[in-house]
């Protein structure tokens, strides 16, 4: 499988020198009946022209189609659609303390005193 990779990786590279191999495998041929100026040996064509067809041919086919201008208006379908709440932060030393209950309440001791204990000071 890696080696098929590898070969097709290979040939989308190599496309645009496949026009010039052909040319060289088939020189003779190419420069005796497909060239167009055969006939003007001072031009020392030998079949370029033909060469310059192909590569040209090969380079347009290379150019990525040119978008159309016109607007594409593309439809999608929603599957599941939920609404996002925006998350907003709760003022917490506003908050009224909710009673709890009697059965709750006795299960510990608290003694709301507003003095704090302070050891004594001693000077020597």
């Amino acid at each position: 499988m890696k080696k098929l990779v590898i070969i097709v990786a290979l040939v989308m590279f190599l496309k645009p020198i496949l026009p010039v191999a052909d040319y060289i495998v088939n020189y003779d041929y190419i420069a005796k009946v497909l060239c167009e100026n055969k006939n003007k040996p001072e031009m020392k064509c030998n079949g370029k022209c033909q060469l310059m067809k192909e590569l040209a041919k090969a380079s347009e086919q290379e150019k990525p189609i040119a978008p159309s201008k016109k607007i594409q208006i593309q439809e999608t379908e929603v599957l599941f659609f939920q609404e996002i709440n925006p998350m907003l932060p709760e003022q917490s030393y506003c908050k009224a303390k909710k009673f709890l209950g009697d059965h709750y309440a006795n299960l510990y001791f608290h003694l709301n005193s507003g003095t704090v204990f302070h050891p004594p000071i001693f000077s020597v």
